[in-house]
């Protein structure tokens, strides 16, 4: 099975993932991270991540902490997305705003999706300050990532918006505007929103009704 996680096949390697986390066994811990840290597909990295939720998180969490010191950016951006799945707070202190401004940006949402599953209440506030404080980063994906992220704190968010809709940059205003609307409608379309948003930033609040 094990070999089968580099077959040249992607079907036989999601395969090989699946049988691998339906018998758990601890002494293919490394196997699997070794795997998460080159695999191209997504649906086998999704399974690879699961067949890594059914080994015991005492096993998995120290050494999911440790990758997130890794140079290869997939390998640090599997272990954050492993360990909001397995949700184990004592991973928290590995969350490190280092890894929350990430150059990568796929290794940076993967940060900010763990990070507010992580989170203690004590560090909520300071969260969302630290993620606001990249808005207006990158392009509409990372956009909708991060507002998905910061909407996901609640309320405590409001003071850190408040202050990016301040900002001397168009682009952080309307990103703080639209994640906004997000807050109160979770539901909305962000494209819509973010639309909406740069629009009114561009001709100002009076001019755009």
């Amino acid at each position: 099975m094990l070999d089968a996680l580099s077959a040249g096949d992607s079907s036989m390697r999601l395969q090989a993932a699946l049988a691998v986390g339906t018998n758990p066994d601890s002494g293919q811990l490394e196997a699997l991270l070794e795997r998460c840290a080159i695999e191209p597909d997504f649906f086998v990295r999704d399974m690879l991540t699961w067949a890594l939720t059914r080994l015991p998180a005492d096993v998995t969490v120290p050494r999911l902490r440790a990758e997130l010191h890794s140079d290869r950016a997939q390998a640090r951006s599997q272990a954050l997305h492993t360990l909001s799945k397995i949700g184990d707070g004592s991973a928290w202190p590995s969350i490190t705003r280092s890894l929350l401004r990430d150059a990568d940006d796929e290794v940076a949402k993967s940060a900010w999706r763990a990070a507010v599953i992580l989170v203690p209440d004590t560090e909520t506030n300071a969260l969302a300050a630290e993620l606001a404080a990249q808005l207006g980063r990158g392009d509409r994906k990372v956009h909708q990532s991060l507002s998905r992220a910061l909407v996901a704190l609640g309320d405590v968010i409001e003071p850190a918006l408040r202050e990016a809709m301040a900002s001397a940059s168009p682009a952080v205003r309307a990103h703080a505007r639209a994640t906004e609307v997000l807050l109160r409608d979770p539901e909305a379309g962000f494209e819509s929103v973010l639309d909406e948003a740069k629009r009114i930033v561009a001709l100002g609040p009076d001019r755009a009704e």
